[in-house]
């Protein structure tokens, strides 16, 4: 049984490492594409909203299907859907900034549902003792798929200038999200269990000593960081450096050094070292963001790029492994799993949001790359609020299945 269990967990590593590649080969060239048809952070910004908002949808109303029915082909419909969205801006061309809330939306049904169902078979085939180690491995391939997709596709883009090289890279993409479909059913079908409940998320927060409420409340913090990052260090990489490639040389050698971090926080860290490992890396993910205080340059980022992914681990892993043990704490929580997940992402989505109207509403009054600096330093601070709401949970050990 455990053998099994091995099997589908390596073979669900290899479909999140093709989905991931696929992701970013395209992905991480996704903003700057649509910048460079409309040069405006807030345009960017409400892209990000629209998917963040479908994330939250699908996750809540997927919930039902990938509890009664077959999870495996919500996984299926995410990666059809992600097919779909890059077979409609190949097909938009530089028209699709006049489309950007329609888009966000599709890109974000795709995220919510291809995660929600790999979130929960990766809790099922993984148990608390193993769970930092593959949490590590899928860090490792993250770090993988990283150096090798933008560093290939910044390549393309310069090599075919622009337009080409964009819709090149855009359909082997496609391609990559086939063979990832065509590999997903290698997967075993999970068995449904139970009865959906809308509204478990908001009873178990309302719920007196629920250790799901600091956990929330450091997802939402999480979030603030990730909303506005995940678009705006590339883009800020594209305007100060202006070649495609050296967006390309940022991802790869930012993605080395992660490999390089994740691979040895899979190894050695354990859950004993979760609030301190915790607290260091929320300290040092602000410390790296400093350098831009004194200008914003290709240079300064990389610091901050290396310096975030050197240190990213120490604050992610304990975030990541933290909620999904408390879905395993009890026959009755694990039984609950689908919607402790969407508890979780609707935490993520909620910190994501406020981070993206923060950006937008500041953005509106004053958008110098001074206050722009300051905004990253604000938001980057964040991961530190994690900490402080999760810290007593993370030493008491109660929440461990383990201890």
């Amino acid at each position: 049984m455990k053998s099994l269990l091995r099997n589908q967990a390596a073979l669900l590593l290899a479909v999140g490492g093709l989905f991931m590649l696929a992701n970013v080969l395209a992905g991480t060239f996704l903003n700057v594409y649509l910048w460079k048809s409309h040069q405006d952070f807030a345009m960017i910004g409400w892209f990000t909203v629209a998917q963040q908002l479908a994330v939250g949808l699908s996750f809540w109303l997927g919930g039902k299907w990938v509890k009664e029915h077959n999870k495996m082909n919500a996984l299926r419909l995410g990666i059809a859907v992600a097919g779909f969205f890059y077979l409609l801006v190949l097909w938009l061309g530089g028209q699709a900034v006049h489309y950007i809330w329609p888009l966000g939306l599709i890109l974000g049904l795709s995220i919510g549902f291809y995660w929600l169902a790999f979130n929960i078979v990766f809790f099922e085939i993984t148990e608390a003792e193993n769970r930092d180690f593959f949490n590590g491995w899928m860090g490792l391939l993250g770090s993988l798929t990283g150096i090798v997709g933008p560093w290939i596709s910044g390549w393309l883009i310069s090599l075919l200038h622009g337009e080409r090289g964009y819709r090149v890279v855009f359909i082997i993409s496609l391609c990559i999200y086939g063979i990832t479909a065509v590999l997903s059913f290698l997967l075993k079908k999970r068995k449904s269990e139970g009865t959906y409940l809308w509204l478990e998320p908001w009873r178990e927060l309302r719920r007196a000593g629920s250790p799901w409420r600091p956990a929330a409340a450091a997802l939402l913090f999480q979030g603030l960081r990730e909303g506005v990052f995940s678009f705006l260090i590339g883009l800020l990489v594209y305007i100060a450096a202006r070649e495609e490639s050296k967006l390309g040389q940022f991802a790869l050698l930012t993605s080395a050094v992660s490999l390089i971090s994740y691979f040895a926080a899979g190894k050695w860290f354990k859950p004993k070292f979760r609030s301190a490992g915790m607290l260091a890396g929320s300290l040092l993910l602000v410390a790296v963001i400093t350098p831009l205080l004194w200008k914003v340059s290709y240079g300064t980022l990389l610091i901050m790029g290396i310096g975030t992914s050197l240190c990213i681990p120490l604050y992610m892993l304990p975030m990541v492994s933290t909620s999904f043990d408390l879905m395993g704490l009890s026959a009755e929580a694990a039984g609950k799993r689908v919607e402790l997940v969407v508890l979780r992402e609707l935490s993520l989505m909620s910190g994501r949001l406020l981070g993206m109207f923060m950006f937008i509403a500041v953005l509106s009054v004053n958008d110098s790359p001074q206050v722009i600096t300051l905004l990253m330093l604000l938001l980057g601070a964040s991961p530190l609020g994690s900490w402080l709401v999760l810290r007593r949970l993370l030493r008491s050990g109660n929440y461990h299945p383990d201890q």
